[in-house]
């Protein structure tokens, strides 16, 4: 294969890698709060603010703990091989 297919094939995982993570991160954190109101709060006491904002505050905290995973894990992989070798510039220079 050639560097343009590998650095599309290369986008095309770590994208569905980044979705991944970030639906993961969600349900996670969706699971995690649920548990933690329903340890909190006395039953039948949820009203539907509430929802809404363990809703909201999942879905803001899956996507910035999916950003240091993927960040993570990008450098990771960097480290290990060598992107100027297998992977062509997704942005090329100025010509001049």
């Amino acid at each position: 294969m050639n560097k343009k297919i590998n650095t599309l094939l290369f986008v095309a995982g770590a994208t569905l890698f980044n979705i991944l993570i970030t639906v993961l991160a969600f349900i996670i954190l969706i699971v995690i709060s649920s548990r933690l109101i329903n340890w909190i709060l006395p039953d039948g006491i949820k009203s539907d603010e509430i929802v809404l904002w363990q809703f909201i505050l999942s879905f803001i905290g899956g996507m910035v703990l999916s950003f240091f995973i993927y960040r993570f894990a990008i450098k990771f992989l960097m480290k290990k091989i060598d992107a100027d070798k297998y992977f062509a510039p997704i942005f090329s220079g100025r010509r001049r």
